[in-house]
């Protein structure tokens, strides 16, 4: 099931069909090393996230177009409710296939995924955090219209020493012609 799209990008919900392709994607090293040590890429938590409530959580299948018109698995990415009340969303384990990197698809599918959050799911806010280490993905969270709102200074042990968390977040009145709702 389509979930959004833009020009040559395609979002979908997962399928068990597609649980080859996301598991052996976030086990590859060059994609394994920036994602969280606690992301939910193992075979038991996909398979729970794809039985669970779609409007609280999710795992999608990024497709990008193929020079013939197709369009193929390009990554993968998730989310889950951070807080019900407050309607806000947790955007995480986002993973672009290293064939797939330079295209800008990690961004426009971030982006195009939260603005389905807050549109159609109602959201009032989508939120992420980011290894300090991880350069790439901070250009390309500000390059979506993401908001740095904080760092959380040595946050996380990974490979070896002590990492900075960034936080992002957009917002219902980042997007434009919304104006904001008061939900």
């Amino acid at each position: 099931m389509t979930v959004a799209e833009d020009e040559g990008l395609r979002l979908r919900r997962a399928t068990e069909d597609d649980l080859p392709f996301l598991l052996t994607l976030a086990a590859r090293p060059e994609v394994a090393d920036f994602l969280a040590s606690v992301s939910p890429w193992e075979e038991s938590e996909v398979r729970a996230a794809l039985a669970a409530d779609p409007r609280e959580e999710g795992r999608l299948v990024l497709e990008a177009q193929a020079p013939d018109g197709s369009f193929e698995p390009a990554g993968g990415l998730a989310f889950s409710v951070a807080n019900r009340r407050s309607r806000i969303a947790y955007l995480f384990g986002v993973m672009v296939d290293p064939a797939w990197r330079g295209w800008g698809l990690a961004g426009r599918a971030s982006r195009l995924l939260a603005e389905h959050l807050i549109r159609e799911l109602g959201y009032h806010r989508v939120q992420l955090e980011v290894y300090g280490f991880n350069e790439a993905a901070l250009r390309v969270f500000e390059r979506a219209g993401f908001v740095r709102e904080g760092v959380r200074r040595a946050a996380y042990l990974r490979h070896g020493s002590w990492h900075d968390g960034v936080l992002f977040a957009l917002l219902e009145e980042d997007l434009p012609g919304d104006g904001g709702s008061s939900g």
